[in-house]
């Protein structure tokens, strides 16, 4: 059995139980828009670092934290939640290693996500 530490499986579970005998057609849906979207906001990132806008930076952090939250994606939650409050409080000047973090978590959720959802 493949090692979902990156997804905590109850939220799934959670989502599987707000449309139960649809065949995870509900899960394949939102995880689809969590997959389509986030890159967006990652690319988002990079852009707002680049201009300096630390508005749209935190924007992007929070809409990343908020979307890995409803899916479990605990690691990049966490690491989102991170960069957004120093994005906050201290600007942009130190973010460059946790968005690194952010995307790595990323990736792993990714992975995770695609595997329990069979795309």
């Amino acid at each position: 059995m493949p090692d979902f530490s990156a997804i905590d499986l109850q939220a799934i579970e959670n989502l599987r139980a707000l449309n139960p005998g649809d065949n995870d057609e509900f899960l394949r849906e939102i995880t689809g828009i969590f997959l389509e979207d986030t890159p967006i906001r990652l690319a988002e990132l990079d852009q707002s670092l680049i201009a300096g806008d630390v508005s749209k930076f935190t924007r992007a952090a929070h809409s990343i934290k908020g979307s890995s939250s409803n899916l479990g994606a605990t690691g990049l939650r966490a690491a989102a939640e991170k960069l957004e409050h120093q994005a906050r409080t201290q600007g942009l000047g130190n973010v460059t290693g946790l968005v690194a973090q952010v995307k790595a978590e990323f990736s792993r959720a990714q992975a995770e996500l695609s595997t329990l959802v069979g795309r």
